[in-house]
């Protein structure tokens, strides 16, 4: 009996403490185009819910007088998001029928949030994309094989000037969201740029550049070796993939420096996340790492792994983000920066870099890759070697 009451009295604390962590966030909506039939719902996509548009904890209620409602309670920081009708084809645009920029909202306190939505983007036609790849990029495959997912995937290549007629072995990056590094026309939220960066690189210091498409719906889980509740993760699978599937694919179909210290993984968000996990867990393939705004909160387990790592002198991180992410964005990296440089990683070989005013978003790190290259192709860590006879 005095265990069962120690234990009430303990919930009841924690359930205090969890609520006073927390602030009442009132979302309604104001002025919003009608939905187009009853069985339609709108719903809050963001940095908060992993950008899921169709997320039932994130739905808003109809009010009872015309309107819709949600009354969530959310820690202090800083929030990105948009307002969907279940999908991004059906997601708010500005009256012109253009993509609306990321809401912002910085919550302090209890606060009432009202949503004034110009238009939904599936009432205008599909504006015209254009492929924007330069003459460098190609398609390796479209269905390229993933045995360890049992998936195909279409891989993309960048490669540097002169590539065919050079006697020259080049550095390689592996990067994740193919589809948003090259080609305004694959992309879904805007295009890192990359190629246009690297054709602006010297002939001495350019890279291959390894894009792999993400998986869609299952892009959360295959970039997250831990489960979740967005699902049992499969990111074990995925960076197996990368070191024992593609890589050596790579390796024998053109003219690479196969060794780590050549070798490096990148990419932003989960795509951060996942880099960095697979630079713990395979750090003899993957030298280096691109860490650009890493989606850390959705696995947290990802520190301990940290911590249980013997990190090499020779491996090398480079963190980046912008300091209007999210409340812990900033925090969460300086404290895996920490732990890898406590663990034996150089402070020289871990540089954190924060971007005062930058958001998450394909602008801020098609803007935050000269930096990072810059610092991976120092002549000391990577060099262009020439091919051996």
């Amino acid at each position: 009996m005095i265990k069962k009451i120690f234990f009430c009295a303990f919930w009841v604390f924690a359930q205090t403490f969890l609520l006073f962590g927390q602030v009442k966030t009132t979302f309604k909506t104001g002025k919003i185009p009608p939905l187009k039939n009853q069985s339609e719902s709108l719903f809050l996509a963001g940095n908060f819910n992993g950008w899921n548009p169709a997320d039932s904890a994130w739905k808003l209620l109809p009010d009872g007088i015309g309107g819709y409602r949600l009354l969530k309670a959310m820690p202090k920081g800083i929030y990105n998001y948009k307002i969907t009708r279940g999908s991004w084809d059906k997601v708010e645009c500005t009256a012109t029928g253009k993509p609306a920029d990321n809401r912002s909202l910085i919550i302090t306190g209890d606060t009432i949030i009202v949503l004034d939505v110009a238009a939904w983007q599936d009432n205008f036609a599909p504006a015209e994309k254009k492929h924007t790849t330069t003459a460098r990029v190609h398609i390796i495959s479209g269905k390229f094989e993933m045995p360890q997912l049992n998936r195909q995937r279409r891989i993309w290549i960048y490669l540097p000037e002169n590539y065919t007629s050079s006697k020259k072995r080049y550095p390689v990056i592996y990067m994740h969201d193919g589809q948003n590094l090259f080609d305004e026309y694959t992309s879904g939220y805007g295009e890192w740029g990359l190629d246009e960066l690297m054709d602006k690189v010297s002939p001495q210091k350019q890279c291959i550049i390894v894009g792999i498409d993400h998986g869609g719906d299952s892009r959360i889980t295959e970039y997250d070796a831990y489960d979740s509740k967005y699902g049992k993760g499969r990111g074990d699978d995925y960076v197996e993939f990368l070191a024992k599937t593609l890589k050596p694919y790579i390796d024998t179909h053109y003219k690479t420096v196969a060794d780590a210290k050549h070798t490096t993984i990148a990419g932003s968000s989960m795509g951060g996340l996942i880099s960095m996990y697979a630079a713990l867990k395979y750090p003899r393939v993957f030298g280096n790492a691109g860490i650009f705004s890493p989606a850390f909160w959705i696995a947290p387990q990802i520190y301990d792994l940290a911590k249980q790592k013997t990190i090499s002198h020779k491996t090398r991180f480079y963190f980046v983000c912008g300091d209007a992410e999210s409340e812990d964005m900033v925090a969460d990296m300086q404290k895996m920066a920490s732990i890898i440089k406590n663990n034996g990683a150089k402070p020289e070989n871990a540089p954190v870099t924060i971007i005062k005013g930058a958001s998450h978003n394909e602008k801020q790190w098609n803007g935050d890759w000269p930096g990072f290259y810059n610092w991976l192709m120092q002549s000391e860590s990577l060099e262009v070697w020439k091919v051996r006879k």
